[in-house]
Protein backbone atom coordinates (compact mmCIF):
# COMPACT_ATOMS: atom_id res chain seq x y z
CA UNK A 1 0.00 0.00 0.00
CA UNK A 2 1.21 3.45 -0.92
CA UNK A 3 0.02 6.88 0.11
CA UNK A 4 1.26 10.17 1.47
CA UNK A 5 -2.13 11.88 1.69
CA UNK A 6 -3.41 12.62 5.21
CA UNK A 7 -6.36 10.26 4.72
CA UNK A 8 -4.02 7.36 3.95
CA UNK A 9 -1.73 8.24 6.83
CA UNK A 10 -4.78 7.87 9.07
CA UNK A 11 -5.32 4.39 7.62
CA UNK A 12 -1.69 3.41 8.25
CA UNK A 13 -1.88 4.66 11.84
CA UNK A 14 -5.07 2.66 12.40
CA UNK A 15 -3.37 -0.50 11.10
CA UNK A 16 -0.55 0.10 13.57
CA UNK A 17 -2.91 0.61 16.51
CA UNK A 18 -4.82 -2.56 15.63
CA UNK A 19 -1.68 -4.69 15.32
CA UNK A 20 -1.89 -6.14 18.84
CA UNK A 21 -5.66 -6.56 18.81
CA UNK A 22 -7.92 -9.50 18.00
CA UNK A 23 -10.87 -7.15 17.44
CA UNK A 24 -13.24 -7.59 14.51
CA UNK A 25 -12.77 -4.86 11.88
CA UNK A 26 -15.21 -3.58 9.25
CA UNK A 27 -13.50 -1.99 6.24
CA UNK A 28 -15.66 0.29 4.11
CA UNK A 29 -14.91 2.08 0.88
CA UNK A 30 -15.71 2.18 -2.81
CA UNK A 31 -14.77 -0.67 -5.12
CA UNK A 32 -11.11 -0.57 -6.07
CA UNK A 33 -9.87 1.29 -2.99
CA UNK A 34 -7.79 -1.65 -1.74
CA UNK A 35 -9.90 -3.22 1.00
CA UNK A 36 -8.28 -6.66 0.70
CA UNK A 37 -4.81 -5.10 0.79
CA UNK A 38 -5.70 -3.38 4.06
CA UNK A 39 -7.12 -6.61 5.48
CA UNK A 40 -3.92 -8.43 4.53
CA UNK A 41 -1.83 -5.68 6.16
CA UNK A 42 -3.89 -5.92 9.33
CA UNK A 43 -3.12 -9.64 9.41
CA UNK A 44 0.60 -9.30 8.62
CA UNK A 45 1.11 -6.78 11.42
CA UNK A 46 -0.93 -8.72 13.97
CA UNK A 47 0.02 -11.41 16.47
CA UNK A 48 -1.64 -13.89 14.08
CA UNK A 49 0.82 -13.15 11.25
CA UNK A 50 2.28 -16.68 11.29
CA UNK A 51 -1.17 -18.23 10.94
CA UNK A 52 -3.37 -18.42 7.79
CA UNK A 53 -4.94 -15.42 6.09
CA UNK A 54 -7.98 -16.67 4.18
CA UNK A 55 -9.94 -14.33 1.89
CA UNK A 56 -13.35 -15.03 0.40
CA UNK A 57 -15.62 -12.81 -1.69
CA UNK A 58 -19.12 -13.65 -0.53
CA UNK A 59 -20.66 -12.00 -3.60
CA UNK A 60 -18.66 -14.13 -6.04
CA UNK A 61 -19.87 -17.53 -4.81
CA UNK A 62 -23.37 -18.87 -5.62
CA UNK A 63 -25.54 -18.73 -2.51
CA UNK A 64 -26.22 -22.48 -2.59
CA UNK A 65 -22.46 -23.15 -2.35
CA UNK A 66 -21.51 -20.37 0.05
CA UNK A 67 -22.59 -22.19 3.22
CA UNK A 68 -20.38 -25.19 2.43
CA UNK A 69 -17.56 -22.88 1.36
CA UNK A 70 -17.61 -21.07 4.70
CA UNK A 71 -18.43 -23.87 7.12
CA UNK A 72 -17.44 -27.05 5.27
CA UNK A 73 -19.51 -30.21 4.99
CA UNK A 74 -19.63 -33.82 6.08
CA UNK A 75 -19.58 -36.78 3.75
CA UNK A 76 -23.01 -37.35 2.23
CA UNK A 77 -24.33 -33.93 3.32
CA UNK A 78 -25.58 -33.36 -0.23
CA UNK A 79 -25.24 -34.84 -3.70
CA UNK A 80 -21.58 -34.85 -4.65
CA UNK A 81 -20.27 -34.57 -1.08
CA UNK A 82 -17.99 -37.62 -1.36
CA UNK A 83 -15.97 -36.77 1.72
CA UNK A 84 -15.59 -34.38 4.61
CA UNK A 85 -14.42 -30.90 3.65
CA UNK A 86 -13.06 -28.17 5.88
CA UNK A 87 -14.56 -24.76 5.23
CA UNK A 88 -12.87 -21.38 5.25
CA UNK A 89 -13.44 -20.89 8.97
CA UNK A 90 -11.54 -24.07 9.80
CA UNK A 91 -8.81 -23.25 7.30
CA UNK A 92 -8.34 -19.87 8.99
CA UNK A 93 -8.22 -21.30 12.53
CA UNK A 94 -5.73 -19.30 14.58
CA UNK A 95 -5.48 -16.70 11.84
CA UNK A 96 -7.67 -14.22 9.99
CA UNK A 97 -10.72 -14.69 7.77
CA UNK A 98 -11.44 -11.82 5.37
CA UNK A 99 -15.08 -11.68 4.26
CA UNK A 100 -15.29 -9.33 1.28
CA UNK A 101 -18.61 -7.86 0.10
CA UNK A 102 -20.27 -8.86 3.37
CA UNK A 103 -23.31 -6.75 2.49
CA UNK A 104 -24.28 -9.32 -0.15
CA UNK A 105 -24.34 -12.27 2.25
CA UNK A 106 -27.71 -14.12 2.17
CA UNK A 107 -29.85 -13.60 5.27
CA UNK A 108 -29.77 -17.28 6.34
CA UNK A 109 -25.98 -17.25 6.38
CA UNK A 110 -25.93 -13.98 8.30
CA UNK A 111 -27.52 -15.92 11.17
CA UNK A 112 -24.82 -18.60 11.05
CA UNK A 113 -22.07 -16.00 10.89
CA UNK A 114 -23.52 -14.21 13.90
CA UNK A 115 -23.29 -17.43 15.93
CA UNK A 116 -19.65 -17.97 15.01
CA UNK A 117 -18.81 -14.42 16.04
CA UNK A 118 -20.74 -14.85 19.29
CA UNK A 119 -19.73 -18.39 20.31
CA UNK A 120 -16.64 -19.23 18.27
CA UNK A 121 -18.21 -22.43 17.01
CA UNK A 122 -20.37 -23.77 14.18
CA UNK A 123 -21.59 -26.99 12.56
CA UNK A 124 -20.42 -28.24 9.20
CA UNK A 125 -23.19 -28.76 6.67
CA UNK A 126 -24.67 -32.15 7.58
CA UNK A 127 -22.65 -32.25 10.80
CA UNK A 128 -23.80 -33.16 14.31
CA UNK A 129 -20.78 -32.04 16.32
CA UNK A 130 -19.83 -28.39 16.89
CA UNK A 131 -16.49 -27.21 15.53
CA UNK A 132 -14.63 -24.66 17.63
CA UNK A 133 -12.38 -22.09 15.96
CA UNK A 134 -10.26 -19.14 16.98
CA UNK A 135 -10.55 -16.76 14.04
CA UNK A 136 -10.27 -13.02 13.69
CA UNK A 137 -12.90 -11.82 11.23
CA UNK A 138 -12.28 -8.79 9.02
CA UNK A 139 -15.23 -7.86 6.85
CA UNK A 140 -15.46 -5.37 4.00
CA UNK A 141 -18.17 -3.75 1.93
CA UNK A 142 -18.69 -0.96 -0.58
CA UNK A 143 -22.33 -0.69 0.48
CA UNK A 144 -24.05 1.41 3.15
CA UNK A 145 -24.77 -1.30 5.72
CA UNK A 146 -26.86 1.01 7.90
CA UNK A 147 -29.24 1.53 4.97
CA UNK A 148 -29.39 -2.21 4.34
CA UNK A 149 -30.20 -2.76 8.01
CA UNK A 150 -33.05 -0.24 7.79
CA UNK A 151 -34.31 -1.94 4.62
CA UNK A 152 -34.33 -5.34 6.37
CA UNK A 153 -31.60 -6.72 4.11
CA UNK A 154 -28.92 -7.06 6.78
CA UNK A 155 -29.24 -8.19 10.38
CA UNK A 156 -28.82 -5.35 12.85
CA UNK A 157 -27.22 -7.58 15.48
CA UNK A 158 -24.69 -8.87 12.96
CA UNK A 159 -23.94 -5.32 11.88
CA UNK A 160 -23.09 -4.34 15.44
CA UNK A 161 -20.94 -7.48 15.85
CA UNK A 162 -18.94 -6.54 12.76
CA UNK A 163 -18.85 -2.81 13.36
CA UNK A 164 -16.58 -2.93 16.42
CA UNK A 165 -13.84 -0.97 14.64
CA UNK A 166 -14.69 0.67 11.32
CA UNK A 167 -11.92 1.61 8.93
CA UNK A 168 -12.98 3.76 5.98
CA UNK A 169 -10.74 3.83 2.92
CA UNK A 170 -10.72 7.09 0.94
CA UNK A 171 -11.59 7.15 -2.74
CA UNK A 172 -8.69 8.05 -5.03
CA UNK A 173 -10.33 11.38 -5.90
CA UNK A 174 -10.06 12.25 -2.19
CA UNK A 175 -6.27 11.81 -2.24
CA UNK A 176 -5.22 13.11 -5.63
CA UNK A 177 -1.79 14.05 -4.31
CA UNK A 178 -1.03 10.30 -4.29
CA UNK A 179 -1.73 9.83 -8.02
CA UNK A 180 1.86 10.59 -9.24
CA UNK A 181 3.31 8.20 -6.65
CA UNK A 182 0.85 5.46 -7.58
CA UNK A 183 1.35 5.96 -11.32
CA UNK A 184 5.13 5.59 -11.00
CA UNK A 185 4.74 2.51 -8.82
CA UNK A 186 2.32 0.68 -11.11
CA UNK A 187 4.17 1.67 -14.30
CA UNK A 188 7.34 0.16 -12.83
CA UNK A 189 5.46 -2.93 -11.67
CA UNK A 190 3.79 -3.43 -15.05
CA UNK A 191 7.08 -2.92 -16.89
CA UNK A 192 8.74 -5.55 -14.70
CA UNK A 193 5.88 -7.97 -15.37
CA UNK A 194 6.21 -7.40 -19.13
CA UNK A 195 10.01 -7.39 -19.14
CA UNK A 196 10.24 -3.92 -20.69
CA UNK A 197 11.49 -0.46 -19.72
CA UNK A 198 9.11 1.51 -17.52
CA UNK A 199 7.17 4.31 -19.22
CA UNK A 200 7.55 7.88 -18.03
CA UNK A 201 4.74 10.43 -17.98
CA UNK A 202 5.01 13.91 -19.42
CA UNK A 203 3.96 16.79 -17.18
CA UNK A 204 0.84 17.34 -19.28
CA UNK A 205 -0.12 13.66 -19.11
CA UNK A 206 0.34 13.61 -15.35
CA UNK A 207 -1.82 16.72 -15.02
CA UNK A 208 -4.56 15.07 -17.10
CA UNK A 209 -4.40 11.92 -14.98
CA UNK A 210 -4.50 13.94 -11.77
CA UNK A 211 -7.68 15.70 -12.92
CA UNK A 212 -9.47 12.46 -13.81
CA UNK A 213 -12.15 11.42 -11.24
CA UNK A 214 -11.08 7.73 -11.15
CA UNK A 215 -14.46 6.08 -10.50
CA UNK A 216 -12.68 2.70 -10.33
CA UNK A 217 -10.13 4.05 -7.85
CA UNK A 218 -6.68 2.45 -7.48
CA UNK A 219 -7.72 -0.69 -9.36
CA UNK A 220 -8.62 1.43 -12.39
CA UNK A 221 -5.35 3.36 -12.11
CA UNK A 222 -3.40 0.09 -12.07
CA UNK A 223 -5.26 -1.10 -15.18
CA UNK A 224 -4.44 2.17 -16.96
CA UNK A 225 -0.75 1.72 -16.13
CA UNK A 226 -0.86 -1.79 -17.57
CA UNK A 227 -2.60 -0.46 -20.70
CA UNK A 228 0.02 2.27 -21.15
CA UNK A 229 2.87 -0.22 -20.74
CA UNK A 230 1.51 -2.29 -23.61
CA UNK A 231 -0.21 0.23 -25.88
CA UNK A 232 1.77 3.50 -25.62
CA UNK A 233 4.31 3.70 -28.44
CA UNK A 234 7.14 5.75 -26.95
CA UNK A 235 8.98 5.65 -23.66
CA UNK A 236 7.46 8.97 -22.62
CA UNK A 237 3.67 9.02 -22.38
CA UNK A 238 2.02 12.24 -23.54
CA UNK A 239 -1.63 13.25 -23.33
CA UNK A 240 -2.44 11.78 -26.74
CA UNK A 241 -1.16 8.38 -25.62
CA UNK A 242 -3.65 8.09 -22.76
CA UNK A 243 -6.53 5.59 -23.08
CA UNK A 244 -9.93 6.81 -24.33
CA UNK A 245 -11.54 6.58 -20.88
CA UNK A 246 -9.08 9.23 -19.65
CA UNK A 247 -9.16 11.44 -22.75
CA UNK A 248 -12.95 11.49 -22.98
CA UNK A 249 -13.31 12.13 -19.27
CA UNK A 250 -17.02 11.31 -19.30
CA UNK A 251 -18.39 10.12 -15.95
CA UNK A 252 -19.85 6.58 -16.22
CA UNK A 253 -23.33 7.68 -15.13
CA UNK A 254 -23.50 10.17 -18.02
CA UNK A 255 -22.66 7.40 -20.46
CA UNK A 256 -25.33 5.12 -18.99
CA UNK A 257 -28.00 7.80 -19.20
CA UNK A 258 -27.19 8.94 -22.73
CA UNK A 259 -26.14 5.93 -24.79
CA UNK A 260 -29.67 4.88 -25.80
CA UNK A 261 -30.52 8.46 -26.74
CA UNK A 262 -27.36 8.73 -28.84
CA UNK A 263 -28.18 5.44 -30.57
CA UNK A 264 -31.67 6.69 -31.42
CA UNK A 265 -30.26 9.94 -32.81
CA UNK A 266 -27.70 8.07 -34.92
CA UNK A 267 -30.34 5.74 -36.35
CA UNK A 268 -32.70 8.63 -37.06
CA UNK A 269 -29.98 10.58 -38.89
CA UNK A 270 -29.11 7.54 -41.01
CA UNK A 271 -32.74 7.06 -42.01
CA UNK A 272 -33.07 10.73 -42.94
CA UNK A 273 -30.10 10.30 -45.26
CA UNK A 274 -31.99 7.50 -46.99
CA UNK A 275 -29.72 4.73 -45.78
CA UNK A 276 -30.96 1.14 -45.63
CA UNK A 277 -29.71 -1.90 -43.77
CA UNK A 278 -28.66 0.38 -40.93
CA UNK A 279 -28.66 -2.38 -38.33
CA UNK A 280 -25.58 -3.98 -39.91
CA UNK A 281 -23.61 -0.76 -39.65
CA UNK A 282 -24.79 -0.06 -36.14
CA UNK A 283 -24.00 -3.60 -35.03
CA UNK A 284 -20.45 -3.22 -36.32
CA UNK A 285 -20.07 0.08 -34.46
CA UNK A 286 -21.62 -1.41 -31.34
CA UNK A 287 -19.31 -4.44 -31.35
CA UNK A 288 -16.24 -2.35 -32.14
CA UNK A 289 -16.95 -0.04 -29.22
CA UNK A 290 -17.54 -2.88 -26.76
CA UNK A 291 -14.40 -4.73 -27.88
CA UNK A 292 -12.24 -1.62 -27.50
CA UNK A 293 -13.69 -0.82 -24.08
CA UNK A 294 -13.19 -4.41 -22.87
CA UNK A 295 -9.59 -4.50 -24.12
CA UNK A 296 -8.85 -1.13 -22.51
CA UNK A 297 -10.34 -2.39 -19.25
CA UNK A 298 -8.14 -5.51 -19.25
CA UNK A 299 -4.99 -3.78 -20.42
CA UNK A 300 -5.19 -5.51 -23.81
CA UNK A 301 -5.49 -9.04 -22.42
CA UNK A 302 -7.76 -10.83 -24.90
CA UNK A 303 -8.74 -13.83 -22.77
CA UNK A 304 -10.02 -11.60 -19.98
CA UNK A 305 -11.72 -9.24 -22.46
CA UNK A 306 -13.49 -12.18 -24.11
CA UNK A 307 -14.79 -13.32 -20.72
CA UNK A 308 -16.12 -9.83 -19.97
CA UNK A 309 -17.94 -9.81 -23.31
CA UNK A 310 -19.35 -13.30 -22.82
CA UNK A 311 -17.40 -14.73 -25.76
CA UNK A 312 -14.71 -17.33 -26.20
CA UNK A 313 -11.20 -16.17 -27.11
CA UNK A 314 -11.56 -17.47 -30.68
CA UNK A 315 -14.79 -15.51 -31.14
CA UNK A 316 -13.09 -12.31 -29.99
CA UNK A 317 -10.14 -12.91 -32.32
CA UNK A 318 -12.50 -13.52 -35.25
CA UNK A 319 -14.49 -10.36 -34.47
CA UNK A 320 -11.28 -8.29 -34.30
CA UNK A 321 -10.28 -9.58 -37.73
CA UNK A 322 -13.75 -9.12 -39.25
CA UNK A 323 -14.03 -5.56 -37.98
CA UNK A 324 -10.49 -4.70 -39.07
CA UNK A 325 -9.48 -3.45 -35.65
CA UNK A 326 -5.83 -4.37 -36.05
CA UNK A 327 -5.66 -5.76 -32.52
CA UNK A 328 -5.08 -9.39 -33.33
CA UNK A 329 -1.49 -9.39 -32.06
CA UNK A 330 -2.32 -8.12 -28.59
CA UNK A 331 -1.37 -10.06 -25.46
CA UNK A 332 -3.29 -13.13 -24.44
Amino acid sequence: MLGQAPAMQDVFRAIGRLSQSHTTVLITGESGTGKELVASALHRHSVRADRPFIAINTAAIPRDLLESELFGHERGAFTGAAGQRRGRFEQADGGTLFLDEIGDMPSELQTRLLRVLSDGQFYRVGGQQPVKVNVRVIAATHQDLESRVQAGLFREDLFHRLNVIRLRLPALRERKEDIPLLMRHFLQKSAKDQGVEAKKLSEAAMQKLSQFPWPGNVRQLENVCHWLTIMAAGNTVDVGDLPPEILNGVPPEVIVNSWAQNLAQTASAALKRGETGIIDGLNATFETTLIEVALNHTGGRRIEAAQLLGWGRNTLTRKIQELGLGLGLGPE
